[in-house]
C-alpha cells in the first residue's frame, strides 16, 4: 500500500506538470493578435503590448521596408519570449538564433523569404516595471509593374552651340 500511495503522488506531480504546460501553451496562443502595421501582419504581437509610436521607425523605398517596432507591456519576458517564439515560428518564421545579454536583454534571429527579423525583449521602467518588445524587420518590395530599367531612364544632354 506504501508503494501504490508513492505511486499516486507521483501521477499527482505528472499530471500537474502535464496541466502546467497545456496551460501555458494555451495561453501563449491565445494572447496573440496583429501588429499595428498590415505590412507585417506576419509578425504577431501579444494583446497587453502597446505600440510605441515616438520610439517606432518604418523605412520604405523602392525596393525595401525596413522598420523598428517597439511595444511596451505588463507581460513577464520569459512568457513574452516563449510566447512569440512559438506565434512567429507558426507564421513561417525559420529561427536562427538567440542570445542573451544582461545588458542587452534577450534576442532572438529569424529569416523568411529573403526578410529578416530580430525580435529584443527587456525588462524597464515606464511608471511601472515593464516588458519591453523590440521587433526589428527588414524585407524587399516586389519589383514596380514598370521595371527598374524604364524607371531610371536618363535624359539626353543638349549639345552646346
Amino acid at each position: 500500500m506504501g508503494e501504490r500511495a508513492g505511486t499516486l503522488g507521483g501521477m499527482k506531480h505528472y499530471r500537474l506538470i502535464a496541466v502546467s504546460t497545456l496551460l501555458l501553451f494555451l495561453s501563449a496562443c491565445a494572447m496573440t493578435t496583429k501588429p499595428i502595421r498590415a505590412e507585417f501582419d506576419d509578425i504577431p504581437v501579444p494583446k497587453g503590448m502597446s505600440y510605441v509610436e515616438d520610439r517606432s521607425t518604418i523605412i520604405e523605398s523602392a525596393r525595401v521596408k525596413a522598420a523598428r517596432l517597439l511595444y511596451r507591456g505588463p507581460i513577464e519576458v520569459g512568457s513574452l519570449v516563449a510566447a512569440m517564439r512559438t506565434t512567429v515560428e507558426s507564421n513561417g518564421w525559420r529561427h536562427i538564433s538567440s542570445t542573451k545579454a544582461e545588458d542587452r536583454g534577450t534576442i532572438q534571429v529569424y529569416e523568411k523569404d529573403g526578410a529578416s527579423l530580430e525580435i529584443r525583449y527587456w525588462e524597464g521602467f515606464y511608471w511601472r516595471p515593464v516588458t519591453y518588445l523590440e521587433l526589428t524587420t527588414s524585407r524587399a518590395l516586389q519589383a514596380s509593374t514598370f521595371g527598374p530599367a524604364q524607371a531610371q531612364t536618363a535624359v539626353p544632354a543638349q549639345p552646346q552651340r
